[in-house]
């Protein structure tokens, strides 16, 4: 182990590994099959980047995430290591010549994703390289009951055949207890080391709120603790809208999304990460390879749709050791809308066939014959041609591309975004002046509430159906906004492509693979329950509550989390508190927030007495959100 540390030392600047780093990486130096469980921000990628160093030869690395595979490679260049990645939209030309930089380059590093395995011609190249360790990252993809289930993982195993002296390492950071039995059942791990770090953080307080006013509770969290913050939130708009809320209330505050161009990603990540922010509100797109050591603060503002994503969400605070927080915020409604969004867009077997059949009609693909044919794709076109909703329909589309079916660029950012850089009543003039323009206006501006703040991602498929018009004449309009300097407007030529990779046979192509599709959604709608009972459940320390969910056992309650401390505070008696919110309503409906404040109580105890009256039916809550008498 001391090339390891001399290693370490060089390169990484670090005088010591950090437990079990040393174990993991002296099992693979031993040239045994290795299984690693460790948590966001446990170091994993130092597991197979130092043993990988040590000795001749090149590393392979399986991983789904093209954005961590140019993060990691973009790392080890910066050391003067030699890495390459074979990510997605490279010709097949540059491909040859990289594959034949790693065979007489002397490079290290080889970073692929597992769909490249199922390239014949790429799979033979690479069993002609000195492949000295294999590391599959993300290892959770290769197990039907892990929460990101990709079929082409399950292609890893026959590198054991051409490797058959090469030690596999798997890496994940949220496998439960079936998940890792299975990833070892899948890889064919042979007599496997097995390394897990636990999952407990004694520094984080894992608390949950329920609460109608989320801002007003949001403000307080972000006022008592001033430091560096991230607000995750479930979609793009909620974003910018949280955004501008904070700022309202006097924080200072950028987001990050998917749908961002790439300058603007890393300049809001710099503002954040050089702290002229104090929050980042982003998606879960936000994240990878982060690690900023002075997090305080994880608000989750909506549901996660499941607690895999939710606990590495939360691992990214206090990685300095110091006391931090995870805040998760929730309302009644908060179910209705987790399930609408998480569940309500899962496709189901019939969904799925049709899309598939309409799919090869939209492109003329006979049955028995597509195999191999690729074209352009507009995902917003071929929703309003069949009249499917877009979320459903892209998660369809994004099965059978996981399955093999075909193959689908990820490239579904909008092709058109803008921005109004005139005054609305400058825009209300113009619309007086140009009345064959309004109606396309008007449908713009009801469509897209914040296009005069920040460019806008815009559909002109939906805008031209809304307004009973074109999306020629919606984009011809564009144009000449854009002339009048009335808009700023950038159009990008980022349609997808899709490839398939098989023959046309519908039912049958989808029976092959429906079993899957079950199996994912049953595990989806398993993932969201157990979540809602993270949320709902008062009785338990939410510490342990999450421990048990990732297989792991403590004795002891945290002491920090919202139901230790509930616990340990002096509880008034919930009669007591019940007679007074009874005695207010008589009066008059009030929201929980009013309610606390004349009564005069902790939160704590008006929620737990609020939510004792709803089960007994002696209140209800109306859709404004105020409690009234039964």
């Amino acid at each position: 182990m001391n090339k390891a540390l001399e290693i370490l030392e060089k390169y990484w600047k670090h005088s010591e590994f950090r437990h079990p780093q040393e174990e993991i990486i002296a099992s693979v130096l031993d040239g045994k099959d290795t299984f690693a469980l460790m948590p966001t921000g446990g170091g994993k990628s130092i597991c197979f980047q130092i043993p990988a160093m040590t000795q001749e030869g090149i590393c392979l690395v399986i991983s789904p995430l093209i954005a961590l595979m140019k993060d990691q490679v973009q790392n080890l260049q910066h050391k003067g290591i030699k890495a390459i990645a074979l990510t997605g939209g490279i010709p097949q030309n540059e491909i040859i010549d990289l594959l034949d930089n790693c065979q007489f380059g002397n490079y290290k590093f080889l970073y692929l994703s597992p769909e490249r395995l199922q390239n014949d011609w790429i799979l033979e190249r690479i069993k002609n390289l000195p492949i000295n360790l294999i590391a599959i990252d993300e290892a959770h993809c290769v197990s039907q009951w892990g929460h990101d289930f990709r079929p082409a993982y399950l292609k890893i195993v026959q590198l054991k055949e051409f490797f058959p002296k090469v030690p596999f390492l798997a890496l994940t950071a949220s496998a439960t207890l079936r998940v890792k039995e299975d990833i070892i059942l899948q890889l064919q791990l042979d007599n496997p080391n097995i390394y897990t770090k636990s999952f407990y953080r004694d520094n984080i307080a894992y608390m949950v709120f329920e609460t109608e006013d989320k801002l007003h509770l949001l403000q307080q969290i972000l006022t008592k603790n001033p430091e560096p913050s991230i607000i995750y939130v479930t979609n793009r708009k909620s974003c910018s809208e949280t955004v501008h809320h904070l700022e309202s209330f006097g924080f200072t505050a950028t987001f990050y999304h998917g749908g961002l161009p790439f300058k603007e990603k890393e300049s809001h990540m710099k503002l954040w990460m050089e702290e002229k922010v104090q929050v980042m509100v982003a998606t879960n797109a936000f994240g990878m390879g982060i690690d900023k050591g002075n997090v305080k603060t994880i608000i989750h503002l909506h549901l996660p749709q499941n607690l895999e994503n939710y606990y590495q969400e939360t691992g990214r605070a206090g990685r300095n050791g110091e006391k931090a927080f995870a805040v998760l915020l929730n309302n009644p409604s908060d179910v209705f809308h987790a399930e609408s969004q998480f569940l309500g867009i899962l496709p189901d077997k019939a969904f799925l066939n049709l899309v598939f059949i309409k799919l090869c009609s939209y492109f003329q693909i006979a049955y028995g014959e597509g195999i191999d044919e690729r074209f352009a794709f507009n995902l917003n076109q071929f929703c309003s041609k069949y009249n499917f909703p877009t979320l459903k329909t892209y998660n369809a589309l994004q099965f059978l591309d996981r399955q093999g079916i075909i193959t689908l660029s990820q490239e579904f950012s909008e092709k058109v975004s803008i921005q109004f850089i005139i005054p609305s009543k400058e825009v209300i003039r113009y619309m007086s002046l140009h009345s064959n323009d309004e109606e396309i206006m008007l449908t713009i501006l009801r469509t897209y509430p914040g296009i005069y703040d920040m460019q806008t991602a815009f559909n002109p498929t939906l805008i031209a159906k809304k307004s009973n018009t074109n999306e020629k004449e919606v984009l011809s309009l564009l144009q000449k906004l854009k002339e009048k300097q009335v808009i700023d407007l950038m159009a990008k030529n980022n349609d997808a492509t899709i490839t398939f990779n098989e023959v046309r046979e519908d039912e049958r192509t989808i029976n092959r693979v429906s079993k899957h599709l079950e199996s994912q959604n049953k595990l989806k709608t398993e993932q969201l329950q157990a979540v809602l009972y993270y949320s709902k459940e008062n009785k338990t320390c939410k510490h342990k509550l999450l421990m048990r969910y990732f297989g792991e056992a403590i004795k002891e309650d945290c002491g920090i989390c919202s139901y230790c401390i509930t616990k340990s505070s002096k509880k008034q008696n919930p009669e007591n508190v019940s007679d007074k919110i009874i005695a207010l309503l008589k009066i008059q409906d009030f929201n929980s927030r009013d309610i606390q404040k004349l009564t005069k109580l902790p939160e704590d105890d008006v929620i737990f007495a609020l939510q004792n009256l709803l089960e007994n039916n002696t209140i209800s809550i109306k859709s404004n959100n105020l409690y009234s008498l039964q």
